[in-house]
């Protein structure tokens, strides 16, 4: 069946608009409590997180009448980052866990994505099951078996604790000052809490939500005002986080910005010294720099890319044997450690590095020079496919046969957002411009 809710990243759109209304929710709970409920008696339990939007009360309730109707126990995490949940999945014996969130967007997004008893993201076909049950309907249990729901207030605290766990033993931070960047969003409170227990002087920032400021010019889409912060303060270095925290961008000392890529090109490097790489592989998307790919070839490592999405990241990485990977955009991927993306997790390996080698942030954070790259996104109405017009496709092919032997474009719909994204790399800055350009104005002219 084609699917009409789930992107990349789960369910996603405006708060009270469809797919994102609360009784599209109660249905997206009722199907999901069918799913997996266990049919054989037993304890069924859901753990719901959520972050900072004043969308997530909403959804929150609408969801958990929808799981407790169906028989499944709901346990209330209240706010904590989406790697949180990957992790008191199984930890706390579930069924599934449930994340409300529209990471990096909007205040006025919102999201509801699943993890699976093993801590994982869903499979496709898993989503497409849900799906079928949303549109079909589900019969709802009998009224001695509807479920129950209470407030569990320990979750943000073991989290806080495994982080703390994937940090070197007998290494401390003291000495150092770390700006924390929490974009008002989940990590809000775990983020800071973490870095001062290991010893850092923490400067936070980004820390003060109020339902309608997550994601708002800061968090690691707008890190500049982080980076001026660094300046102002003269500090080591600082670390971006996204509104669920499953992303990361690290700012250096001088207030230069490291993306997910270098943080993987370090990351990568240094584990395979170590002997911790399995397979000598790293997996990142298509969209990852190809001074990322030639950096790994010069030692001797290669690079698997994916589609867009933390999650097929994930599926390469357990299908391949591979434990590192992760996006240009900051989704750092450790399955040592995590089953998704983690950016305090991904925060700290960068300051351990600092920590073993005694060298600054800015050494660190710049490991390959990048092949000029250029992004740029255009929004599309409801309904339209400008994918499938005549123009944009013969501007596409246009496109290609000029960057041929010379660089690469990817043209594709965001999972997450009504946008068309074009990101094309070339040496030549000029032909990168005019080619990008062009295919972006092509799709302009039919939106």
């Amino acid at each position: 069946m084609s699917r009409k809710l789930f992107g990349t990243d789960g369910v996603r759109g405006r708060a009270n608009t469809a797919p994102m209304t609360a009784e599209m929710a109660l249905r997206i709970g009722e199907a999901a409590g069918r799913y997996f409920r266990r049919e054989n008696g037993g304890v069924h339990r859901v753990v719901i997180g959520k972050d900072t939007r004043r969308s997530g009360y909403m959804f929150e309730t609408a969801l958990t009448a929808g799981l407790t109707s169906t028989g499944m126990s709901v346990l209330l995490l209240g706010p904590v980052p989406t790697p949180a949940v990957g992790l008191l999945t199984p930890s706390m014996r579930a069924d599934v866990g449930i994340m409300i969130s529209a990471s990096h967007n909007p205040a006025e997004d919102n999201g509801i994505k699943f993890f699976g008893p093993d801590g994982f993201k869903l499979s496709d076909e898993v989503e497409a099951e849900i799906e079928r049950l949303v549109e079909t309907g589900v019969e709802p249990a009998q009224a001695q078996n509807i479920g129950k729901a209470k407030r569990i207030d320990d979750g943000r605290f073991r989290y806080q604790e495994r982080v703390k766990s994937t940090f070197p033993t007998n290494m401390r931070l003291d000495g150092m000052k770390v700006v924390i960047d929490c974009a008002n969003g989940a990590a809000y409170r775990a983020a800071p809490e973490v870095l001062w227990e290991l010893g850092a002087d923490v400067i936070a920032i980004g820390d003060e939500p109020d339902g309608f400021n997550i994601n708002r010019d800061c968090g690691s889409t707008k890190p500049q005002s982080a980076a001026a912060r660094v300046v102002a303060e003269g500090a080591d270095v600082g670390i971006c986080l996204d509104g669920d925290a499953d992303r990361v961008i690290i700012i250096d000392e001088k207030g230069e910005v490291a993306d997910g890529d270098q943080i993987m090109a370090l990351m990568a490097a240094q584990w395979a010294a170590e002997e911790r790489l399995r397979g000598g592989t790293l997996v990142a998307t298509v969209m990852s720099n190809l001074g990322l790919e030639r950096f790994l070839q010069g030692k001797g490592l290669r690079l698997e890319r994916t589609g867009v999405g933390d999650r097929y990241v994930v599926e390469a990485m357990r299908a391949g044997g591979w434990n590192l990977g992760g996006e240009q955009s900051g989704h750092i991927v450790m399955t040592d450690y995590a089953t998704t993306g983690d950016g305090l997790m991904a925060g700290l390996q960068f300051l351990a590095a600092m920590t073993r080698t005694g060298r600054r942030a800015s050494e660190l954070a710049r490991n390959f020079e990048p092949v000029p790259q250029m992004l740029k996104n255009v929004r599309f109405g409801a309904g339209q496919l400008p994918l499938e017009t005549d123009g944009v496709k013969a501007a596409i092919a246009s496109a290609e046969t000029e960057l041929n032997g010379k660089g690469r474009l990817l043209i594709r719909k965001s999972g997450t957002e009504p946008l068309i994204r074009v990101m094309a790399e070339c040496e030549d800055k000029v032909m990168l411009e005019a080619v990008v350009d062009r295919v972006v104005e092509a799709v302009q002219d039919v939106v």
